[in-house]
């Protein structure tokens, strides 16, 4: 018998073992577990902050490439408005408005319209703040042009769908 008790005894003492090497090993797997489940949450959560990022930088770079032009094309309004002028006082005056200064013009223009900017058309329609500046106001000649813009003393201009520069505007009392 005391062969037994034995016999028994070191399978008893190396089933313990592999028992306490089970469990620690089970225990370690959990461990590794759950921080394999807050890697990925961690890595979803930063993938998906980055995706945001990369579309507000995308967003917010398509917003400045429409209006990066803006400076430079309102430092150009003035050569467009003597432009203007000039052509204005070569077709009331009987002077011949040259060939040339006209062809600057319209090439000046068409591009500044290919850059997405074009005027606002003012005289004749009704007053509108949010489009007009209002410079002076005179006496409407007729009932029917109280509130009118009688004439534009200076253009107003809109870069895709942004006024850049409201008009200067006479309006009708």
């Amino acid at each position: 018998m005391s062969n037994q008790v034995e016999e028994t005894s070191p399978k008893k003492a190396k089933k313990d073992k592999q028992s306490e090497k089970e469990i620690a090993l089970q225990h370690e797997l959990e461990t590794l577990q759950i921080e394999l489940e807050e890697s990925k949450d961690k890595y979803l959560r930063l993938f998906a902050e980055f995706d945001n990022f990369k579309k507000r930088s995308v967003k917010e770079r398509f917003e400045l490439m429409k209006t990066a032009a803006q400076e430079t094309l309102t430092a150009l309004l003035p050569v467009l408005d003597d432009f203007d002028r000039a052509k204005k006082s070569a077709e009331s005056g009987n002077e011949a408005f040259s060939e040339g200064v006209q062809l600057v013009y319209q090439k000046l223009n068409s591009i500044l319209e290919h850059k997405g900017l074009r005027s606002m058309e003012s005289t004749g329609v009704d007053f509108d703040p949010e489009w007009h500046e209002a410079i002076t106001d005179i006496p409407a000649p007729s009932e029917d042009m109280k509130g009118k813009v009688i004439d534009t003393v200076e253009k107003g201009y809109v870069l895709n769908d942004k006024i850049i520069r409201y008009a200067k505007v006479v309006v009708a009392k």
